[in-house]
């Protein structure tokens, strides 16, 4: 979907389908009103009326859609709306829309305008790639938006930017459903790669051989049983300067998890293709980067894995020794993604970076905390966590707080090594976390656990279809262009 912006009057708009958006408790808009009678429209969030004007105004047709109560209007409510107008003019083989920027004094012109080009692109996903006799019906997508703006510069800017995170979004989804045969370890850095490819960016990808000759005891423990060999790929946006901030993004890349040797139940291990949803975030919002072009140092990490039980797989009782020169003793093997992480946090201290925020699909327990509402959050700098809790709320992807006190620190300590990677059931979540903060030294660093947010079997959101979700992108993107203004 091609999106641009115009300006002029609604009622002149010769267009196939003119979007006009009406708020709860007030009248309806001009040109719609004339066609109503009182009551036929309430204005409710996401409710739509399609109309056919028959020359009353230059459209062909008039879409209404409800944007709640005027005072109310955000961003995520705009990106919802867009969403199902995208899938109705879908619905209607309409080939543009011309949607009308409401005017809220709560709202800038380039916000509401990222808010529409993300909710309309993000409604229009669909992961058709492994289906066979599709027809065009099955396919169809609209070709253009149109953003009708009274202040045209900064909406062409908001759109500009909300295009480009959507379609960092779609990247990152496309990679979560993705099966694992299609995505061993090596062809999700190959993604990595590419990405930096296309956008100029430097990249290196460590096989096998590197991470073992380097000391990366992490990730060769967790990928030894599978036949498809663990990678970690690094890419780097930018270059480290004075006065130019440098953010490290660690995403965990695990391409299928099986449990290993402690395996999971059969039921629904199907979506564990999904658990490097951390790594597509990473990826996801490196190819946002490289289409805006801010001015910010990024170190993209992933740590890619493949964890299966066989014969040479890594077993609980084991003692792996990581990158850091910290042992790690394997209570349970389903417990991989923080080993593979604890080398690749280690790795990108070397970099001094001003923060290091990594994502991860880590525990269940998130998801038992939290459900599938709100990234958890837990980091050593609570001013991080205000910059990316204020960042998720803007963009649309909450993430909340959870402590990370001494205490918890203690439970991961081992008997025999430096640390366990798992303490059973109670603040599994925290705990998870506390475990890797053993490997950020003395940086600033976040931990997103987004185990909750990475999948849906429902459609939570009007823009989120089932599958991957691609959480984290705009989150990311919104904390990376704030930086250097706060």
């Amino acid at each position: 979907m091609n999106i641009s912006v115009i300006s002029g009057s609604a009622a002149q708009q010769d267009t196939p389908l003119l979007v006009l958006g009406a708020f709860d408790g007030e009248p309806i808009p001009a040109p719609a009103a004339d066609l109503l009678e009182q009551g036929d429209f309430s204005g409710k969030p996401k409710q739509l009326l399609l109309l056919y004007p028959r020359g009353a105004v230059s459209a062909r047709r008039l879409l209404l859609v409800g944007l709640g109560k005027r005072a109310q209007l955000t961003g995520e409510r705009l990106r919802e709306a867009a969403a199902v107008v995208a899938q109705r003019a879908a619905e209607l083989k309409v080939e543009r829309v011309t949607f009308e920027l409401p005017a809220s004094d709560a709202l800038p012109a380039a916000v509401a305008a990222q808010a529409l080009a993300e909710g309309a692109l993000m409604g229009s996903y669909r992961f058709q790639q492994y289906k066979s006799g599709l027809t065009a019906d099955d396919t169809y997508q609209v070709a253009e938006l149109q953003i009708l703006a009274a202040d045209e510069a900064a909406a062409q800017e908001g759109a500009r930017v909300g295009a480009a995170v959507a379609r960092g979004v779609a990247l990152a989804r496309d990679l979560g459903n993705t099966p694992g045969n299609d995505l061993p370890p090596a062809k999700l850095v190959e993604a990595a790669r590419a990405v930096a490819e296309r956008f100029g960016m430097q990249a290196t990808i460590f096989g096998p051989e590197e991470l073992r000759a380097q000391g990366f005891g992490g990730v060769i423990g967790v990928g030894q049983g599978s036949a498809n060999p663990p990678h970690v790929a690094i890419v780097e946006y930018g270059t480290k300067a004075e006065g130019v901030p440098t953010v490290c993004l660690v995403g965990k890349g695990i391409t299928f998890d099986t449990g290993g040797i402690s395996i999971k139940p059969a039921e629904g291990m199907e979506a564990m293709k999904m658990d490097m949803g951390g790594a597509a975030a990473v990826i996801g919002t490196l190819h946002v980067l490289g289409e805006l072009q801010l001015p910010i140092h990024v170190v993209g990490l992933i740590g890619s894995a493949e964890n299966m039980p066989s014969s040479t797989a890594y077993k609980p009782g084991d003692i792996l020794k990581t990158l850091s020169g910290k042992t790690i003793e394997v209570i349970n093997t389903d417990a991989e993604g923080r080993i593979v992480l604890a080398d690749v946090l280690y790795y990108a201290q070397r970099y001094q970076p001003d923060a290091i925020i990594d994502l991860a699909t880590l525990t269940g327990a998130i998801m038992v905390a939290l459900g599938a509402h709100a990234i958890g959050m837990m980091t050593n700098d609570d001013g991080l966590a205000q910059r990316l809790a204020r960042a998720g709320d803007e963009a649309g992807e909450r993430a909340w707080q959870l402590p990370l006190w001494d205490p918890y620190k203690e439970m991961v300590k081992s008997d025999i090594a430096d640390v366990k990677n798992s303490t059973g059931r109670y603040g599994g979540a925290i705990t998870a976390a506390a475990f890797l903060s053993n490997f950020v030294g003395e940086c600033s660093w976040a931990h997103l656990d987004i185990a909750g947010t990475a999948w849906t079997d429902a459609r939570p959101k009007s823009y989120t279809p089932k599958g991957a979700t691609g959480v984290g992108v705009r989150l990311l993107t919104q904390a990376l262009r704030t930086w250097t203004e706060r």
